[in-house]
């Protein structure tokens, strides 16, 4: 019987650690979503290594802008384990950022880089919605010499269409503007609003084209119908965030977009997809224009205690 119960302690003593990694791995991604930058490192810092904890890592560089250091953690997560198909996604990502900021040499070598992995992250999972969507807008906007082109990008299309229709049309759209054909691709965006379950984020992104087309007054039409959309779906708020930017781009309506910023910081659904800690930075931004500069003092203020060594906060002067 001690046996027995000897074995059994034994067997749970070895199975807690475990349950207790993964919940402070989940504390970690909590902390991630929430923009909680300095906190998510300090959670990931006290684990064990492990490819989860280098992603997660990697992630957390992401959102922080810290392209070299977003890429060593995700190259250590691939190297620990390298059938992630989400961790070849994120290194492609940190990759593609490097290359857009490297020289041509550089460049070259980090753009096929980056193309590799993303082209890895749909081989491992043919139906990560996201890992076909880089990995098509990279042959969409790449040249042939680092692996892009429009075939390509063409066949990623077809494949998205069996996964995410909305990110299908979406794609289309985006070749379609890169060839100039801005009939198509104003069609596309739009079909993309008509098959997607959050056609608020759609919204936004046909307010972008218009943004770049320089139609302000389809561009201000976009933001307003991708507000509506997003009050009738809470796992919208990211749209908020990405509609603020586009009128920010714009110079246009600093009053809607500081009113989107705070809708979206005291929604329940903030994500690493639009960093708290850079949302009150563009606040702060918005707060000094429109004269307030307590207020601008307070959203940096507000930004840096997620996140104290981003940059784009700390360069702030009002």
């Amino acid at each position: 019987m001690r046996g027995i119960l000897a074995t059994s302690l034994l067997a749970l003593a070895t199975v807690l650690p475990a349950h207790a990694a993964e919940g402070t791995l989940a504390q970690a991604n909590a902390a991630l979503q929430a923009g909680q930058a300095d906190k998510a490192m300090s959670i990931l810092s006290s684990l064990p290594e492990s490819a989860e904890v280098h992603q997660l890592k990697c992630r957390v560089q992401f959102t922080l802008e810290h392209w070299d250091a977003a890429g060593a953690e995700c190259q250590r997560a691939v190297n620990l384990d390298s059938n992630v198909s989400d961790s070849h996604l994120w290194l492609g990502r940190a990759l593609g950022e490097r290359a857009g900021r490297a020289s041509f040499l550089s460049a070259y070598s980090l753009g096929k880089s980056a193309g590799a992995e993303f082209q890895r992250a749909v081989d491992l999972d043919p139906r990560n919605a996201e890992a076909l969507a880089d990995l098509g807008e990279f042959d969409s906007s790449a040249p042939g010499i680092v692996g892009g082109g429009t075939d390509k990008a063409e066949h990623v299309v077809a494949l998205l269409d069996k996964v995410d229709p909305a990110r299908a049309h979406e794609l289309r759209g985006r070749i379609a503007d890169g060839q100039k054909d801005y009939g198509t691709a104003e069609r596309e965006f739009k079909a993309a609003i008509s098959v997607s379950k959050r056609p608020a984020f759609e919204w936004m992104n046909l307010a972008s084209f218009y943004r770049r087309r320089q139609r302000w007054e389809d561009m201000e039409s976009a933001v307003e119908n991708g507000l509506k959309a997003a009050q009738y779906d809470r796992h919208s708020g990211v749209a908020l965030y990405n509609g603020a930017l586009v009128l920010i781009k714009a110079n246009r309506n600093s009053v809607l977009a500081a009113k989107m910023l705070e809708d979206y910081l005291a929604g329940p659904y903030l994500t690493e997809e639009a960093p708290a800690f850079a949302a009150h930075t563009q606040l702060a931004r918005l707060r000094a224009q429109l004269g307030d500069k307590q207020g601008a003092w307070r959203e940096r203020s507000a930004a840096l205690g997620l996140a104290h060594d981003y940059r784009p906060a700390q360069q702030l002067k009002f």
